[in-house]
């Protein structure tokens, strides 16, 4: 057996390496067939929420915000279903990047691209930070003052689903990580 390092395709730490040509990607791969292509592949993608189509159209990489932890999806990404958790959606595409926050649903990955279905998705520049902490404090009054089993528990959804957006929002702003 080779030592680590030795082979071509072998770097040291013994991950495979795939052999790329002048940077153009290995055959097979996206944009690795036609030697022209020097833009990064895209795949379709499609953000909806109850209300609307909030985005549709050919993107670079969408970043989600899986319930285990964030994970990107590029063009040629395996078949994949998974569960979101509130957190902020980064959607690239034409040189740029859109943010959304989501809020609970589902992603699914085919061949066909990218479908994201969410519970509520929102534009970032939309969602004020101190208006949402104010917004907290008064669903914390809701949920003290509510009279009844069926009250109390509907208000204490309310100020939950502000406390998840929150702190998403407070997680993007600071750069932290739930992985």
């Amino acid at each position: 057996m080779e030592p680590s390092g030795s082979h071509p395709w072998r770097s040291r730490s013994a991950g495979l390496i795939l052999p790329r040509a002048a940077g153009k990607a290995p055959a097979g791969s996206p944009g690795g067939d036609d030697p022209e292509i020097e833009q990064m592949a895209t795949l379709p993608f499609e953000l909806v929420s109850p209300e609307r189509l909030v985005f549709s159209g050919a993107v670079t990489e969408v970043i989600v915000p899986g319930a285990e932890g964030e994970f990107g999806v590029l063009a040629g990404h395996a078949p994949f279903i998974g569960m979101l958790k509130p957190g902020i959606l980064t959607i690239k595409a034409d040189g740029g990047a859109r943010r959304y926050f989501v809020r609970g649903g589902f992603a699914e990955v085919n061949p066909a691209g990218l479908t994201i279905l969410a519970e509520e998705a929102k534009p970032l520049e939309e969602l004020d930070l101190a208006a949402l902490a104010q917004q907290i404090q008064d669903a914390r009054e809701d949920v003290n003052d509510a009279t009844g089993d069926d009250a109390k528990q509907r208000a204490a959804r309310h100020l939950a689903d502000l406390q998840q957006v929150y702190e998403a929002l407070e997680r993007d702003r600071t750069g932290a990580t739930t992985h």
